[in-house]
């Protein structure tokens, strides 16, 4: 087993979106810590090195979904992930965090020792098998929330009998030839829209098969303003107007549609009404569900409509019977054939990448622990899990905690202090995980393993950027809830 023979100031588990840019942050504040960061792959962008399937791309616009230190300047709104891949590279050269990056870890253990105010981490070489330790007096989780290893793949009846391919996107085969072939996607989330689109063209035919629908919703792919206003403004003044405009437009959208559920309804279903004409029925559009219990699903430039009317993509709204040799029986009777099934049937939600917790060798089980300002734990030292928002653009609270860690750091090292542990009162937690109101399948399955929240600040969990911002970098660091010493 390998040790690293002197503590480090900060250690950072993973280097994806969140991990790279909670690095730049310290990086640029505290150039005198030692930093090191852990990434389990062999090079880094998290979840955009690990999905390859045709199409993938973010769905939230870059002007709010990339860092607020280094401006997004091409004016397509939703990036593909090759290009959201090679600008976490660029921003991690840029900072010159590719040295302080050790790849190819998988974090086991982490115990917290209070007579040495150090974190112990065990990791493992996945291509050695060896051990290798690492001691760190602030341990930063930015791991995001589902398991590298697997989707979410639920057994279908008969499954054996299907003699075609059976893929779920996370383990997209490198070399798929789906030229002339009959797909079906199972599914109707955020994959499952952006693949049919992407693949029809090369397809005999690909049909979206959900068991129910989801709200999807059409936006430019084109920032038409920001071409306009870059003719006579600074980049960086065309990028800041994106970033605040685009921020203001969403949470204007969420809280529509929470305020006004019925007529944001209305709006949203009328909207496909306009893309897909009569050819389409809308029953295929229309959720059981009131908008945002569950995320919308955005389609660049309407691109799944146009898949459906060009006659290459169909959809179809039934129940699986079961698999058969040439593709899937419905309960209605109706035999989808198929020589390629996608099961686009969400992720598998994990908690800090799957590593275990404890302090002074007592184990801490997350779902046992309220979240403090949503960033820290309960009941553990030094540990800040950054955890993004489910209705905005993940990487805008991303921000916000790596900032409000370098606030804290500079007030423990004014006051000559080393650790920061929240501890919560009797009676403050709820039976309540923080993104329970979301009612996805993939949050449903995991509310045994989240953390919960309080019922009051700052345990509660508001999922609103306005109100973490005021939080987490205007109010006072120090109060009853957290004990600095």
């Amino acid at each position: 087993m390998q040790t690293t023979t002197k503590p480090l100031d900060v250690l950072i588990i993973g280097a994806g979106l969140s991990g790279i840019g909670t690095a730049c942050h310290l990086a640029r504040e505290f150039p005198n810590k030692t930093i090191a960061l852990i990434e389990r792959r062999k090079t880094l962008g998290g979840t955009w090195d690990l999905f390859r399937y045709p199409g993938i791309r973010s769905d939230s616009d870059m002007a709010s979904f990339g860092y607020g230190f280094k401006p997004w300047l091409a004016s397509k709104v939703l990036a593909d992930g090759p290009a959201i891949r090679e600008y976490v590279i660029e921003t991690a050269k840029e900072f010159k965090l590719y040295e302080k990056i050790h790849f190819g870890l998988q974090t086991q253990t982490a115990n917290w020792s209070s007579t040495d105010k150090l974190w112990t981490l065990v990791t493992r070489d996945e291509a050695s098998g060896e051990e290798q330790t690492f001691t760190a007096r602030f341990l930063i989780s930015c791991t995001g929330y589902f398991n590298h290893d697997q989707g979410y793949q639920p057994e279908f009846v008969d499954e054996a009998c299907f003699k075609g391919q059976i893929i779920h996107p996370q383990q997209w085969p490198e070399h798929l030839d789906y030229r002339n072939k009959r797909v079906v996607v199972i599914g109707s989330g955020a994959t499952a829209v952006t693949l049919v689109p992407a693949m029809a063209e090369k397809v005999r035919h690909i049909t979206m098969l959900q068991r129910s629908p989801s709200y999807v919703f059409a936006l430019p792919n084109k920032d038409k303003i920001s071409d306009v206003l870059a003719k006579f403004l600074p980049d960086s003044w065309v990028f800041n107007l994106a970033r605040s405009r685009n921020i203001a437009i969403q949470r204007a959208l969420y809280l529509s549609c929470r305020r006004w559920p019925n007529a944001m309804r209305k709006f949203l279903l009328g909207q496909v009404q306009k893309q897909i004409g009569q050819h389409i029925d809308m029953r295929h559009f229309t959720p059981q569900y009131m908008p945002w219990d569950e995320r919308l699903c955005v389609v660049p430039d309407g691109d799944l409509f146009d898949a459906l009317r060009s006659g290459k993509a169909s959809i179809e709204t039934d129940v699986i019977d079961r698999f058969c040799e040439n593709g899937i029986l419905l309960k209605s009777g109706k035999t989808l054939e198929a020589d390629i099934i996608i099961s686009a049937t969400g992720l598998q939600l994990q908690m800090l990448g799957g590593m275990t917790i404890s302090v002074d060798d007592q184990p801490r089980h997350l779902n046992e622990q309220m979240v403090y300002k949503g960033l820290l734990i309960e009941n553990i030292p030094n540990l800040a899990w950054v955890f993004g928002y489910t209705n905005a653009p993940w990487t805008l609270k991303a921000d916000l905690a790596g900032r409000y860690l370098c606030r804290l750091f500079k007030h423990l090292d004014a006051e000559g202090k080393s650790v920061a542990l929240p501890k919560g009162s009797p009676g403050m937690a709820l039976d309540t995980g923080i993104v329970d109101s979301l009612q996805s399948g993939y949050v449903q399955r995991a509310k045994d393993i989240m953390p919960r929240q309080g019922r009051s600040a700052p345990w509660q969990v508001t999922m609103h950027y306005g109100k973490d911002k005021h939080m987490l970098l205007k109010e006072a660091l120090t109060d009853s809830a957290l004990q600095l010493f």
